[in-house]
């Protein structure tokens, strides 16, 4: 099979703060050559990257919010997040846990630093991913999986690290993750001169993210920390090496192919479907949920 070869290395944009409790660097969209379109079905990636914050007795975060049309994910990779939504989903992100939350047809939320961590504050480390419905979905019924690190499936590559599944599969370990359409999402968790091969469809829109420590793709591309590797739709092959003890999220998902109409919190197929989810909103048909 052919290699997938690197089309860019982006560096992290400014940050800025969503609320006052995530510090993101956004690259899909923000980024010129990660529009939702060339990314589909990943429409968003904010990326918290390790950031102090100061202890505190109001928990940092983000008020009540709508979304439709399509799912959250938000990792944690250092500090603890809650969560509640106006569908009964809520619960804590521990460090290494992820919340994946399908809005659907329409759920209001709220997400902040979880009350007894944001006493004492810490390092800060997340990632929140935005993944589109396929259509037929989007106005489906709102569900939310807690996922464990526990519950993770962990393929042990030796020396080398090894791989926590989220979604998809790695070498015909499947992760946890129920989605509606196909997606990979897996953490490589590779010590220092560490290698992983990794395969996915030529089609599939595919992205490395390094948490943590810094790598080289295919024996040639290097990509430091906090730097997201976008990798051409040819080929379906390639390599990670650790050049020393990393961390990297990766992405892949088959496009939907379906057109994308955002509009703030919604991304829906047309125009007239988000005027509806204004509509809809406005009318409380999202449910309630306190501030």
């Amino acid at each position: 099979m052919a290699t997938k070869k690197v089309e860019m290395v982006i560096s992290p944009k400014p940050a800025h703060f969503v609320g006052d409790g995530f510090r993101v660097h956004n690259f899909i969209p923000g980024v010129q050559g990660l529009d939702m379109k060339r990314m589909d079905p990943f429409i968003m990636l904010d990326y918290n990257s390790k950031f102090h914050f100061n202890g505190t007795e109001i928990p940092r975060g983000v008020g009540v919010h709508p979304h439709r049309g399509f799912e959250t994910i938000t990792i944690a990779y250092q500090g603890r997040v809650e969560h509640h939504d106006s569908a009964g989903g809520g619960g804590i992100i521990g460090e290494g846990d992820v919340q994946w939350m399908t809005a659907a047809k329409g759920v209001l939320h709220k997400e902040y630093h979880e009350t007894e961590w944001a006493k004492t504050g810490g390092i800060f480390q997340m990632v929140q991913l935005w993944v589109n419905l396929p259509s037929v979905y989007k106005m489906s019924c709102p569900k939310y999986q807690a996922i464990k690190n526990s519950d993770m499936e962990k393929v042990d590559l030796g020396d080398n690290g090894f791989i926590e599944v989220i979604a998809g599969e790695y070498n015909g370990q499947k992760g946890p993750a129920f989605t509606f359409s196909p997606v990979h999402m897996m953490n490589a968790k590779l010590k220092a001169g560490g290698k992983a091969d990794f395969n996915f469809p030529a089609n599939f829109n595919t992205a490395a993210l390094v948490v943590e420590g810094s790598i080289i793709v295919n024996g040639a591309e290097k990509a430091p920390t906090d730097n997201l590797v976008l990798f051409q739709n040819e080929g379906e092959n390639f390599t990670i090496e650790a050049s020393e003890d990393s961390i990297i999220l990766i992405i892949s998902g088959m496009p939907l192919d379906e057109p994308i109409y955002p509009h703030g919190p919604f991304v829906m197929n047309s125009k007239e479907e988000i005027m509806q989810a204004f509509e809809d909103y406005n009318l409380g048909r999202f449910g309630y949920l306190a501030d």
